[in-house]
């Protein structure tokens, strides 16, 4: 037995998700079936009425009656579907963003940004789709076959010949389903990596244009630009080949079956109005356009599933449940390592005690691990390796409202969240303390000392609207973003880890953003990776990576003996 793959999985989650919308479709479409399947018979029973071969006066009303049913269904099974799409688009969406965000660090990074916005965008739209797809694709299905069974009532031999060519139309659509799987999902894996390159391109602007390599820039993004063009036209030659196939064979074996049933009329085994059900007949089950259409939108949705089910294929890390209790801020890290996914070591066997209360300076060449030991201190990403304590608590084992309650991090480049500069501060606070509230209440004071101790707020005062001035009418600096997001991560209760947080800060307002770090309520534990030599000085110790090994922890004074530490902070690289 083949086992789901996790797009047919997915796919199955999504047909349920339309909830019932999927249920209203499956009923109107059955009774649109069966309308569509007693039409053919009813108007053959109102013609043998009309030419007095037999039936009731009735039928020809019968017969319209079943008309206004298929009006009113397909009415209905257009609602149906949009509604049950757009429901499950909504949920599949909500499902892929919910586990990227709960995913390792490190596991969102494989892909580009661009590509994950095509699968959350684009695919999942057409992911969405599959509830839709497969109810109409298998109720598609009835027609052909009922007619084969009304056919063989009417007449066996009609029946074996309509039989005979749904076959082989069945083995000329099996075809058209394998390869425009192939087809389609290349061009949708393409339609990804130009996606990534784009929005790569846009994020550096600036330096393309300050190069002068706009043209360069445009080749390399549209580079895959011809194999997006030939998945495309595969798919369209592939939907055309197999709409010829159908119309072709469609009308031969309509014709196949009009020869047999004016055969048998000649005989008396058929009335006229029997032959006249049974060109209907012949017509429904030939005519397998909407068939087709449906399987295209399956493919579709399959692949489509296919891109999404990938990510989401990633395992989330694990979320502890634990509480930290009373402390000030201890960080130990006991045999911390991180590999690449290659195996290159990133760390190896790093052993480094942070006092509570101390201020720690990260420090080392590009490469030799900084970033990454700033990341798995506050478990932006777990160790390969052994583990990481605040307080005695494995970060692994604290609820995720209890880490970052307790750690705030702050980046070189932040990226601020929200709709208000406000918003964008208390980031980190409960949520409704994240919004601004109509008066002077402790969170607009919580985020308001925070902006302070960030030396943001007076910047933030000659906005049009203060803390309320929405981001995207912002005028701000590098160095002002910076401070934005160094005062998103002031809150913090126990640690505060800065990833070169002040490269962009002029050295008095470095200063004076140290010594409110310094001042913070309760004496809050500082891990600062830094390239300035001024800001290892000012630490009470010094983390000295170099190859992603711990090299040395002392005060700054006492390593600035060894040259190779002071090479560290040389422009050039070389000691001084």
């Amino acid at each position: 037995m083949r086992t789901p793959t996790g797009s047919d999985r997915l796919l199955r989650r999504v047909v349920r998700d339309g909830g019932g919308w999927t249920v209203l479709l499956v009923a109107v479409a059955l009774v649109g079936a069966a309308a569509e399947l007693a039409l053919p018979a009813a108007l053959g029973l109102a013609v043998d009425a009309t030419v007095g071969a037999r039936g009731s006066a009735w039928w020809p009303a019968v017969a319209c009656a079943l008309i206004a049913v298929l009006v009113v269904t397909d009415i209905l099974a257009d609602v149906a579907s949009g509604y049950g799409a757009a429901r499950a688009t909504g949920r599949l969406r909500r499902r892929l963003l919910r586990h990227l965000f709960a995913c390792d660090v490190r596991t969102v990074r494989r892909y580009p940004v661009g590509d994950l916005v095509g699968r959350l965008v684009g695919q999942a739209a057409d992911a969405g789709q599959a509830g839709t797809a497969v109810v109409l694709g298998i109720v598609a299905l009835l027609p052909p076959v009922g007619s084969v069974v009304a056919l063989t009532l009417l007449e066996p031999l009609l029946g074996v010949t309509l039989l005979g060519g749904l076959v082989l139309l069945a083995v000329l659509m099996r075809a058209f389903v394998t390869d425009a799987s192939a087809a389609v999902g290349g061009y949708q894996r393409v339609l990804g990596t130009i996606a990534g390159r784009l929005l790569e391109a846009l994020g550096g602007a600036r330096t393309i244009a300050a190069a002068a390599t706009v043209d360069r820039e445009r080749d390399r993004v549209l580079a895959a630009l011809p194999e997006l063009r030939g998945y495309g036209q595969l798919s369209w030659r592939l939907l055309a080949r197999a709409s010829a196939r159908t119309a072709a064979v469609g009308p031969l074996l309509q014709v196949a079956v009009v020869a047999v049933g004016g055969y048998a009329l000649t005989l008396g085994w058929l009335t006229p109005g029997q032959l006249v059900a049974a060109v209907q007949y012949a017509a429904l089950g030939a005519g397998l356009g909407a068939v087709l259409a449906t399987l295209n939108r399956l493919v579709r949705s399959r692949a489509a599933a296919g891109r999404i089910a990938e990510p989401l294929a990633h395992p989330v890390r694990p979320e502890g449940t634990e509480a930290l209790p009373s402390g000030r801020g201890e960080l130990r890290l006991r045999g911390v390592g991180v590999r690449t996914e290659d195996g290159r070591p990133v760390l190896d066997g790093i052993d480094l005690t942070v006092p509570a209360g101390a201020t720690v300076a990260v420090v080392g060449r590009s490469g030799a691990g900084k970033s990454t030991l700033a990341a798995v201190a506050g478990r932006l990403h777990d160790p390969d390796a052994g583990e990481v304590l605040l307080d005695g608590v494995p970060l692994r084992r604290l609820s995720p409202a209890a880490l970052r309650r307790a750690v705030g991090h702050a980046f070189d480049r932040p990226v601020l969240v929200g709709e208000t500069v406000h918003e964008a501060i208390g980031l980190a606070l409960p949520a409704d303390s994240a919004r601004p509230p109509d008066g002077d209440t402790p969170a607009t004071a919580r985020v308001l000392a925070a902006a302070r101790a960030a030396q943001v707020a007076d910047v933030v005062a000659r906005l049009p609207e203060g803390f309320r001035t929405p981001l995207a009418d912002a005028p701000l600096s590098g160095g002002e973003a910076q401070r934005l997001g160094l005062a998103r991560a002031f809150p913090a209760e126990r640690l505060l880890i800065l990833d070169d947080a002040t490269s962009s800060l002029d050295t008095a307002t470095e200063h004076r953003i140290s010594r409110a770090v310094a001042a913070g309520a309760g004496g809050r534990t500082r891990l600062v990776v830094t390239h300035r030599a001024t800001t290892a000085a000012a630490a009470d110790l010094v983390a000295w990576l170099d190859g992603g090994r711990l090299r040395a922890v002392a005060p700054h004074r006492r390593l600035w003996a060894d040259p190779d530490y002071r090479a560290v902070f040389a422009p050039d690289g070389e000691p001084r």
